[in-house]
């Protein structure tokens, strides 16, 4: 019996930490919801899961999310598409986040100003120029990280 109750945390802890490793958006405080049409800052944290470093992070700003600004990130430069209206469509972080490392970008955004369900979607560059899609695209595989707007 001890045997299998370590076995089951064993296996418990590696499928935690798996499910941890992804591309994630979360509050500031580390929520997976929010409050409809405030302002509430955001981190994106992106751990490297290959063996060579990740060069660049691509977020795609969700529609009814405004993007406001941004924390300053060293050692990352940052570019922005705009929409027709100004409003930020992407963003492009470029940097170096080495293997068994990852970074964390803080951005302050408004929220929709109706309720339901925000999907980010991040697309990971790694030096050999592979893109991990965080896009929901296979979500078992690559899910894309959500927000629930109340």
């Amino acid at each position: 019996m001890l045997r299998f109750n370590t076995l089951m945390t064993l296996s418990a802890a590696l499928l935690l930490s798996f499910a941890a490793a992804h591309a994630t958006v979360r509050t500031e405080t580390g929520l997976t919801e929010s409050k409809v049409g405030v302002s509430e800052t955001y981190r994106l944290n992106v751990p490297t899961e290959k063996e060579i470093p990740t060069t660049a992070v691509r977020l795609v700003v969700p529609a009814g999310v405004t993007i406001t600004r941004f924390q300053v990130l060293p050692g990352f430069t940052r570019s922005v598409v705009k929409n027709a209206d100004g409003l930020i469509t992407e963003v492009t972080w470029r940097g170096r986040v080495a293997p068994q490392e990852y970074a964390r970008f803080f951005f302050q955004a408004r929220n929709p100003a109706q309720p339901g369900e925000v999907a980010w979607k991040v697309y990971q560059t790694y030096a050999d120029g592979s893109v991990v899609a965080w896009d929901d695209t296979n979500p078992e595989q690559t899910p894309a990280s959500k927000t629930t707007v109340k």
